[in-house]
């Protein structure tokens, strides 16, 4: 199932679209309430939608896509140096100030606030007077369905409710000046994610190509399988000690390509459009203004 959030006559509503995203079909709770947050949805499980009979079906050029999970319900999860030649070209830039290995032994897990989510075709803003080296991540995103504590790899897949994208834009100086990675990733609009939801039961997550272009030139090519540690993986680290919990997203790494592993960097400039695609998921494009 492809879930998306949009905005229609200043409603926001959530529904399903098709393989084209060129029709929705609004979403109800079973007693015909409209819903108009994904986090009802996540929460309560698709059993407890069923497709509106009192709305029509909506055109795609009739809405504006949003965020499929406008306001996360706490900071994303996002994890760094979890493909080795991103790994690699990342220690040697220069910028990589938190550890003096290059393949982490250990997922490195970091968090990214919810206010720095925007959606499919909305503006990053460039951080003038604050940052020139803005740069791009694409990422597969991974969307907790089920909660629980010390999940084992086993259970873990059990837990996903489904997957999107996210474009994990960062300030690189701010992201070494700092010595961490909260603040240079956390920015207002430094989280483009979209434009679909899709449903853990259409894909197989542990194989998808993932793609990044910046103004038609293709910057990043990989596949999923790439990834040091897989998804199992990162939700049994990340739930050892941490309750996950319906609607938390977890972004799975970025692969090579990212402007800071150029010589010299090919950072981000106002004017720029990025556009990242995932087998199977969709297509999530931001321009920087």
């Amino acid at each position: 199932m492809r879930l998306v959030t949009y905005l229609h006559h200043g409603m926001t509503g959530v529904g399903i679209t098709d393989a084209d995203a060129t029709r929705i079909r609004p979403l109800d709770q079973i007693d015909g309430t409209p819903i108009a947050d994904m986090l009802v949805l996540i929460r309560d499980g698709l059993e407890s939608a069923t497709p509106s009979v009192m709305r029509p079906m909506l055109a795609r050029a009739e809405v504006d896509l949003l965020a499929p999970i406008q306001r996360p319900p706490r900071n994303l999860f996002c994890v760094g140096k979890n493909y080795r030649k991103h790994a690699q070209e990342f220690a040697d830039s220069g910028f990589d100030t938190a550890s003096c290995t290059a393949i982490p032994p250990h997922p490195v897990v970091f968090s990214k606030l919810p206010s720095a989510v925007i959606g499919n075709r909305d503006s990053i803003h460039y951080p003038e007077g604050l940052s020139d080296a803005l740069d791009y991540e694409a990422e597969l995103a991974v969307v907790i369905g089920r909660g629980g504590r010390g999940i084992t790899r086993a259970q873990a897949m059990s837990h996903v409710f489904g997957y999107t994208i996210v474009n994990d834009i960062t300030a690189r100086d701010w992201q070494q000046r700092h010595g961490q990675w909260f603040l240079g990733k956390s920015f207002d609009t430094f989280c483009p994610m979209g434009p679909v939801l899709v449903t853990a039961d259409e894909l197989d997550a542990s194989a998808l190509d993932i793609r990044c272009w910046v103004n038609g030139e293709l910057r990043q090519n990989a596949n999923t399988r790439d990834l040091i540690f897989d998804i199992p993986t990162l939700i049994e680290t990340i739930s050892a000690g941490i309750t996950l919990q319906p609607g938390d997203i977890i972004a799975t790494g970025t692969p090579e390509g990212a402007g800071v592993g150029f010589r010299p960097p090919r950072f981000l400039q106002r004017g720029d459009e990025i556009a990242i695609e995932i087998e199977g998921v969709g297509r999530l494009v931001n321009d920087v203004f």
